[in-house]
């Protein structure tokens, strides 16, 4: 998908995450931004944490709450290699 995605250049898309290493944080569904209600690291304590998210020059998680809006996101095609992906 490169140079379309992951590159840090004009005309590329790609994620920016400002991480905090030393934020401490427990892990749980109620937090996390999936569509399922529960987290198999339910209770599990770790160490970092992503502050801020960029993604195509939009904050989209700030202080670990998510900003963006549904519906933002591209569906990008992979092209094929030797035919295994359409």
């Amino acid at each position: 998908m490169y140079p379309r995605k992951g590159a840090l250049e004009a005309g590329s898309d790609a994620d920016i995450v400002i991480w905090d290493p030393e934020a401490e944080h427990t892990i749980s569904a109620e937090t996390h931004h999936m569509r399922v209600d529960y987290s198999m690291f339910e209770g599990f304590k770790v160490k970092g944490n992503a502050r801020q998210v960029i993604s195509r020059g939009e904050v989209v998680v700030e202080n670990g709450k998510f900003q963006g809006k549904a519906g933002r996101g591209q569906y990008l095609r992979r092209h094929a290699r030797g035919g295994a992906w359409n």
